[in-house]
């Protein structure tokens, strides 16, 4: 299952990203992880890019409220989204 943690206004979760995919979605929870394909390829940060773009217009927040906290060059990232709840970013996802 999908660990939230929330805390002051902001929620922080893992993401995996799947690079170069057909498409950008979310595919499914690996573990403690959300699994996001993104278009882009992994190349001056054009991944990260896609991600923040897409968990943002997701979640209806503006991209600046999306950060990645940890793991910029790898495939598992942790995230931080302000003006979201555990609750709303679950039901997203499921």
């Amino acid at each position: 299952m999908l660990n939230i943690t929330e805390k002051d206004g902001r929620i922080t979760f893992e993401v995996r990203v799947v690079p170069r995919a057909a498409r950008t979605e979310l595919a499914d929870e690996i573990g403690n992880a959300v699994k996001i394909r993104v278009a882009s390829p992994p190349v001056d940060g054009a991944a990260n890019a896609e991600l923040i773009k897409f968990l943002a217009k997701m979640l209806g927040v503006a991209k600046s409220g999306v950060e990645i906290v940890s793991g910029q060059t790898s495939k598992t990232k942790r995230i931080q989204i302000t003006g979201v709840t555990a609750e709303q970013m679950r039901k997203i996802i499921t």
